[in-house]
Formats: structure tokens, sequence, C-alpha cells
């Protein structure tokens, strides 16, 4: 347990229910608080801090040792609370799904120290942890053919470490990987990665990149949107064995 939480919940009387009622989150979110490396959602962090009359580094001192840009920090709240992800990528293996050497890769050309890619590098593979827990949120990824043909450098080792990882995640209870295959030409997919997120209580938030910044979006319109264009996409992706099939035969073709 996290003791702090607990020890402050005590002593102010307050309990997940009344901290849920207090903050408009479900009751079993809020009794996650108290969890070791659970921490609330940027926009309940200080609330729940100021209810319990605490700092927030004093309930959760992670919240300073954190190698996530800031910039990133509310996504990956949000995606360690999920109980289900749905992904789609047009140009890379989703970050959850990668390897070290392929996310060190992926930083490559940009204008980071050595420092900054470590540090970057070092967050990816920490967000991985919420596939480990006991209790995972159920990821859904698609990913184009392309992603999975397209050489990063010059490493093809590399690139067949990384399919044969990809598919021994595909194999995990709580992740489901599909391909989109080269042959179906266009379709919506074209227009750009994104993500949704079911969280506790119900609600749905996305996250969607751009060339200058990344967003979250938690308007219901929006989310409606990128709702029907996933529907769209999976109608065009394999079947999971098949996709599956696919992986390892991309993964053969880097040998």
């Amino acid at each position: 347990m996290n003791h702090a939480v607990v020890e402050a919940m005590t002593e102010k009387g307050e309990t997940a229910d009344s901290l849920a009622a207090q903050t408009g989150v479900d009751p079993k979110t809020a009794a996650r608080w108290a969890n070791p490396g659970r921490i609330p959602q940027t926009r309940h962090r200080a609330q729940v801090a100021k209810i319990l009359g605490r700092d927030v580094a004093e309930l959760w001192p992670d919240v300073l040792k954190r190698r996530e840009p800031a910039w990133f920090r509310p996504w990956a709240d949000i995606e360690r609370e999920a109980v289900a992800l749905r992904w789609f990528e047009l140009a890379w293996v989703p970050g959850l799904l990668q390897t070290e050497a392929y996310a060190r890769a992926t930083l490559a050309g940009e204008a980071l120290t050595a420092g900054e890619v470590d540090q970057l590098v070092s967050a990816r593979l920490g967000r991985q942890g919420v596939l480990k827990r006991e209790r995972p949120p159920l990821l859904i990824a698609i990913i184009d053919e392309g992603v999975l043909r397209r050489t990063i450098g010059d490493d093809r080792a590399m690139m067949r470490e990384q399919c044969d990882h990809l598919a021994r995640c595909a194999n995990l209870p709580s992740v489901q990987v599909h391909v989109v295959p080269v042959g179906v030409g266009m379709y919506p997919g074209l227009g750009g990665a994104f993500i949704l997120a079911e969280l506790p209580e119900g609600s749905r938030v996305a996250h969607v990149d751009g060339q200058a910044q990344a967003q979250i979006i938690e308007q219901n319109a929006e989310i409606a949107t990128l709702d029907r264009r996933w529907a769209r996409i999976s109608g065009e992706a394999l079947p999971r064995a098949q996709s599956l099939d696919l992986i390892r035969k991309a993964a053969e073709s880097w040998t």
C-alpha cells in the first residue's frame, strides 16, 4: 500500500467512496490511488492532495522521478488508469509493444542529446509495465503492414527482433494485434494515428498525434468521429490469427 495516502485518508476521515464523490471518478479508481505506483491523473492529483491536506510530492513522490516529457504526462496518467486501449498506428509499432532497440531507432535524427534519448527510451519502456499488471488493460492494436516492412536505419536484425517481440505480445491474453494489409489501398487510417482509451468509470479519452504536437481529446463529438474511423479501419484489418501469421512472415523476411 501507499502508506502516505492511507495515513492521510485516515487522518481526514476520507474513504475511496468519499474521494470518488468529490473528484467525480469511480470508487474503484479512487481506491487504486492507495496502491504503490498508482498516481491520479493530472486533473485529479492536485484536487486529491488538497482534500487530504498534503503536498502531491508527499503522497506520490514518484511524480518527481518520472522520465516522461512534461507534455506527455497527462496521457501517461490516462494510459495507466485505462481498462481498455484501442490504438491505431500508421508508421510505428505502438510504444507499448516496442523493443528498446526499436524505441531508440525511432528517435534517430531528432535534435536530442544522448541523455535525452536515454530518458525518453526509459520512459517508453517504463510505460509497458501496464501490460504486466495483475489486471492489465485490454490493448487492441491495429497497424498498417508498412510498419512491418519499413526499415529503420540499416539494422535488419533489429527489425527481426521487433517483429518477433510483436508476435509474442500478440499472444498475450490481454493483447490483440491486427494488421491492415498493403493490398487494401486507400483507407481511413491514412489520416493518421490515434488512441482511444476507456477509463474505469466508463468515460473515454483520445490521443491524436500531430507533426507539431499531440493532443488529448475529451469532447464526445470528436470521440464519436474517431469511433467511426476505428470501426472502418478495423473492418479493413486482418483477423487476429491471420495478422499474427503475417507478423511472423515479416520477421522471417528480415533474416
